[in-house]
């Protein structure tokens, strides 16, 4: 099925990039020239000849080795022996050019220090690129008939540093778009491991009070069914809380009060019958440490309820800290490694807080501490 391009694809740079390459193709006219001028001659068609075939190999190999995955390194070819074999052909072409209709000929050796600059390794290419230069001017020399051409040696060194500037410029254009891409990336792993974090603070506990309150409602029916209707209606609530709190973080909305879950905290507990001994007021804990203290009684309530196995609960709120310790198992109750601990271990070192883990006798206690 065909498609139409877009605008973006039509108006590539590398196309560009190639109508360029072939405009400077221009200064082989001089040797064509030349070559046409003794085509009454052997010497002046294969003048003709491989002055053609040293420009087409010239775009062909160009197009080759500039036609790669956007974003690759300026000089990396498929294969260095694809580069290194170019440049070579390009060499043999020059010379028979040059054998053929004199130092005309010699203006190929600009275009084979181009070429071995975009096909070689840096190394490869400066002594591809000094090597035509002494050649070329060094022929000039020692050639009868040839004269010492200054101008050509300028003009392929010059050429040469050229392209050499123009690639380091890229490459590093693409090391900066690299490093932006790898930013971007990390940050949206953040991101991911935020969200990940916060939906298993949130639903972790709002599904533990809501199995727990089930269990109690099942355990009812028979017994009292009046509280175990109570106890459905708190379930139907609770499901409908925690299905906002999963649309806050969503929305990438993190609102959590401090009285809010010392309340949840409370009615949490007395489902799963154990005791509850909280705070009257938050007064005292300042309002930057409000969230932090509010997470830390969500995953300590929430630990104690499904691991513990305890009989008392005790939530201890100061400026400087919250603690929740219960008189149950100790450690072996508690995923000390879990997600939802590591999770406040990173809230409370944003906050500039630490947790600080302990056994009791008996029991267990999470308590953050700011620094």
């Amino acid at each position: 099925m065909s498609t139409i391009p877009s605008e973006a694809e039509t108006d590539n740079p590398r196309r560009w990039g190639m109508v360029f390459a072939a405009v400077w193709l221009f200064y082989l006219l001089n040797p064509l020239e030349a070559a046409w001028a003794k085509r009454d001659t052997v010497a002046g068609w294969v003048g003709v000849v491989a002055t053609v075939l040293f420009a087409a190999i010239y775009l062909g190999a160009f197009f080759k080795l500039r036609w790669r995955r956007e974003g690759t390194p300026f000089r990396v070819t498929p294969s260095p022996a694809i580069g290194l074999a170019a440049v070579s052909v390009e060499i043999a072409l020059a010379v028979t050019v040059c054998v053929a209709i004199g130092q005309a000929g010699t203006a190929t050796a600009v275009y084979i220090a181009v070429l071995g600059m975009i096909s070689l390794p840096s190394v490869w290419a400066w002594a591809c690129a000094a090597s035509v230069a002494a050649a070329t001017y060094g022929a000039g020399l020692v050639v009868d008939g040839w004269h010492a051409d200054r101008g050509i040696l300028f003009g392929t060194l010059v050429a040469a540093l050229a392209i050499w500037g123009i690639s380091q410029a890229i490459n590093r254009n693409i090391e900066v778009l690299a490093v932006r891409e790898e930013n971007a990336r990390l940050a949206l792993e953040d991101e991911r491991n935020r969200f990940a974090r916060d939906l298993h603070d949130i639903l972790g506990h709002s599904l533990t009070v809501i199995t727990v309150k089930a269990e109690l409602a099942q355990k009812l029916f028979d017994v009292d069914p009046a509280r175990a209707r109570a106890e459905v209606g708190d379930l139907e609530r609770l499901s409908r809380d925690a299905l906002a709190d999963v649309r806050r973080a969503v929305e990438g909305y993190r609102e959590l009060t401090l009285p809010g879950e010392l309340a949840r905290a409370r009615m949490a507990l007395e489902a799963a019958e154990i005791e509850a001994r909280l705070p009257n007021s938050t007064d005292d804990v300042p309002s930057a440490l409000r969230e932090l203290f509010a997470w830390t009684i969500r995953e300590g309530v929430t630990n104690v309820i499904r691991h513990s196995a305890a009989r008392t609960c005790t939530v201890t709120l100061t400026p400087t800290s919250a603690e929740v310790a219960d008189d149950g198992r100790g450690s072996e109750g508690v995923q000390v490694a879990g997600n939802g601990l590591h999770g406040l271990r990173e809230r409370a070192a944003a906050a500039g807080a630490t947790v600080v883990t302990s056994a009791l006798d008996p029991g267990f206690s999470l308590k953050v501490v700011t620094t």
